[in-house]
């Protein structure tokens, strides 16, 4: 039943059309029960485990195997667990449908952060938690984001069904994932009416935020003029990784996408789940509590700027005035695609991925850094040997804005950066990304002060969306960059990518909330990222160096002290350039 999320009792013409269309998808998904149980083999029942009261903590202290290893593994669902399904993903899908568009009381607007945040009370009583009570020590977080996409929403739907091209769209937040089986296809449109179990690691973009595991399932259907994807949790099959290893769970969260004039789609994204947030860094806990860390606006941002991306690397138009140093399209398409592979290495190497075996060392005063070691074997897109990574984060009380700004300046470069060398830095070549101001890609060319020294080029990335800034850059070889900008092999170029990542800090604004009076209420400006109420920021600064080619060579302290002198020294001289001592 739908409920009216303004309060009154009169229901008007467009709930009555979504009452009708959920009725129809109630009856045509009892159809497709009926035909996915007869298609799937039956395992004996007596393997079914019985269901276990939801906890993230577990007494077994035998090891086991992990998310993804259980990940790999087919389902062999029984006849009852495909019923289970199936009524799931109903009743998934219903209440996705009804959130996607209700407006107060159920959703509350914080005017500082321009997050539309669900009130909690108000839904437990309007809906059943229908994954079962919420699991002792979560902490739930549910946000909506709505706005405009460039891509139609089919092309949309075939990415989000793709768990490959998922993965490609939404690297920034997705360190891995995989579908792990095939349960239904539509039978007119294979997308309309699919239904598929999929693993993921979602990441951010420093290692003081752990990773979050997901096991789900993913439904997607059209009704009328609307494409609906939904994801719900499905702890009580068989196969389902235990809360012990699977810290999230997925109340009914995914998409509403609706069609619009010029291949855009309008895009109503919904993010919903109970997570344990043990082993967040401190000066994160405000970030992620609030929802703004993993929540919607991030999902619609990173899907904004990927969608401007790809229509930048299919353009046929005539390219702006800076944009005329590429000598033609292929090179521009293939510096892009250079640019891409560059940062999504950046923000895969600097999260906390479970991959990754980050050591936490102490730094100069109370600030901590993290080391890994790595090693790059037959990797043709890095120089093969030892390397060293290195990050940090901390809080500057400036804005997420000004602090993006600062670091794409290639004026200002000679600021923060002690590789520059006091040398003056010139941008070469400088290819927009899309209109938000600093999304580019550049071409730095360092002139050493000193006569005898030899200039070096940097190939920097500058990305900014509604909840997160990158600043990416690496060195590069002249002849290698020569070729792509000829339209070359961008994956011949070998990088070792570091920069920065910048995030609003949440506890940096005061609560302001107010309830959303209507579905068409006016949202705040933006200009890029969607923060600039936010007067600090949570910077995440990370260096890689190449310790050796030998992969047998052992790391020295030497390496360590010089990458945290690297560190401490960047950090010192933006603070000392943002009056921030």
């Amino acid at each position: 039943m739908l409920t009216n999320s303004s309060g009154g009792n009169q229901v008007s013409p467009e709930d009555q059309r979504s009452l009708v269309d959920t009725v129809e998808m109630d009856a045509e998904l009892n159809l497709l029960g009926s035909q996915f149980v007869q298609t799937v083999p039956v395992v004996p029942s007596n393997t079914l485990n019985g269901l276990i009261q939801p906890s993230f903590s577990s007494n077994n202290s035998r090891p086991g195997p992990s998310v993804a290893e259980i990940a790999a593994h087919p389902l062999c669902l029984t006849d009852s667990e495909k019923l289970m399904v199936v009524e799931l993903a109903v009743a998934a899908m219903e209440e996705l449908a009804q959130i996607a568009q209700a407006v107060e009381p159920l959703w509350m607007l914080d005017l500082n952060s321009n997050i539309e945040i669900l009130d909690k009370q108000e839904y437990q009583r309007q809906f059943k938690n229908i994954i079962g009570p919420t699991v002792n020590g979560a902490t739930v977080e549910a946000t909506r984001e709505t706005d405009m996409v460039m891509m139609d929403a089919h092309s949309l739907i075939e990415t989000f069904m793709d768990v490959d091209l998922w993965a490609q769209m939404f690297s920034l937040i997705i360190s891995r994932a995989q579908r792990v089986e095939t349960l239904a296809t539509g039978s007119v449109d294979p997308l309309d009416g699919a239904m598929q179990v999929v693993y993921a690691e979602l990441q951010l973009p420093t290692p003081f935020i752990p990773t979050r595991e997901v096991y789900f399932l993913r439904y997607s259907k059209r009704l009328e003029h609307q494409w609906l994807v939904v994801d719900i949790c499905v702890d009580s099959l068989r196969a389902n990784p235990p809360l012990s290893l699977l810290k999230c769970r997925k109340r009914p969260s995914g998409c509403v996408l609706e069609q619009t004039a010029n291949g855009y789609s309008k895009i109503t994204w919904v993010e919903h789940v109970e997570v344990d947030n043990i082993g967040v860094h401190p000066i994160y806990h405000s970030l992620v509590n609030s929802g703004m860390g993993f929540g919607a606006q991030l999902w619609v941002g990173t899907l904004q700027r990927q969608c401007k991306l790809i229509a930048n690397l299919l353009a046929k138009r005539n390219f702006s005035s800076k944009d005329t140093v590429l000598s033609n399209k292929e090179g521009r398409a293939s510096m892009l695609k250079l640019a891409e592979r560059m940062s999504n290495n950046f923000c895969a190497g600097v999260s906390a991925a479970t991959k990754h075996s980050w050591i936490t060392l102490s730094g100069s005063g109370t600030d901590e850094f993290k080391v890994v070691i790595r090693e790059s074997i037959d990797d043709p897109g890095r120089p093969p040997g030892v390397v060293l990574s290195a990050a940090t984060s901390l809080r500057l009380p400036v804005s997420p804005e000004r602090l993006f700004h600062f670091l794409c300046d290639h004026n200002c470069r000679t600021e923060w950066d002690i590789l520059s060398n006091m040398g003056m830095v010139e941008e070469t070549v400088h290819v927009s990304k899309g209109d938000s101001f600093g999304n580019s890609v550049s071409l730095l060319k360092v002139n050493s002060p000193s006569s005898g020294s030899s200039s070096s080029l940097i190939l920097q990335d500058c990305s900014s969306d509604k909840s997160c800034s990158l600043v990416v850059y690496a060195l590069v070889d002249v002849d290698a960059m020569k070729a792509v900008l000829n339209g070359g092999d961008p994956d011949a170029v070998t990088l070792l990518p570091s920069g920065f990542a910048i995030l609003p800090d949440r506890h940096a604004l005061s609560p302001c909330i107010n309830h959303v009076r209507n579905s068409g209420y006016r949202k705040l400006s933006s200009m890029g990222h969607n923060s600039e109420n936010s007067h600090a920021s949570l910077l995440t600064m990370a260096f890689q160096i190449l310790v050796d080619h030998e992969l047998s060579a052992k790391l020295s302290l030497e390496s360590v002290a010089t990458i945290n002198n690297l560190i401490s020294s960047t950090v010192t001289r933006i603070k000392r350039a943002l009056l921030c001592e």
